[in-house]
């Protein structure tokens, strides 16, 4: 790899940390300056805006989450297993989150929705992969005989998206994870249940 390269990355990785935790519009060039130690121009030299950061930024943090998913789902064939694997990634998220601040997804979603279409656009792709990889788990799991044949892929994908994602803003908004523990708790039960 080279310098400049390395240069870039170091720039996008610092930026998905601060755009997570600050969010887009609450993350100033000279917050960024500050987390890269690179002037305006040593950043500009990299990304032609800072809509351009944050999409390079918003694509890393998502990867991060991803590489977590795909590690735990590693060696897990069968479906109920591999929705416990999904699970299992929200455990300790608050303590060793793949990128600080929350959910990229979450926190984009609910930033960009009136104001940075590019970015809400991004958002959705990200959400909608998540949500394809759950239903293709369900729907495998109903084709093997692991899951009743009338559940609904589409609705478990919703449930557990909605109920994983409301549980990590309410542990992060009163710093409680016991939100946390009661959501999973919850999806174990429910996945049983298929």
């Amino acid at each position: 790899m080279s310098k400049a390269q390395e240069t870039k990355t170091r720039i996008i990785e610092q930026a998905a940390t601060l755009f997570n935790q600050q969010g887009y519009a609450g993350t100033s060039v000279s917050d960024l300056m500050r987390a890269t130690g690179l002037q305006k121009g040593g950043i500009y030299n990299h990304f032609v805006s800072k809509d351009e950061l944050a999409l390079e930024a918003f694509d890393f943090a998502v990867n991060c989450v991803q590489q977590k998913f795909m590690g735990a789902l590693r060696g897990k064939r069968q479906a109920g297993d591999r929705l416990l694997a999904i699970l299992s990634v929200y455990e300790n998220i608050l303590d060793n989150p793949p990128i600080e601040g929350g959910c990229p997804i979450l926190n984009t979603a609910v930033e960009s929705d009136d104001f940075h279409p590019a970015l809400r656009a991004r958002s959705q792709l990200a959400m909608d992969a998540w949500r394809d990889l759950i239903r293709r788990i369900v729907d495998k799991g109903i084709k093997r005989g692991e899951f009743h044949s009338k559940v609904d892929a589409d609705t478990v994908a919703t449930i557990l998206i909605a109920t994983i994602e409301g549980s990590v803003m309410l542990s992060k908004l009163y710093g409680d994870v016991s939100h946390m523990e009661r959501g999973l708790k919850h999806l174990k039960l429910y996945i049983q249940s298929l």
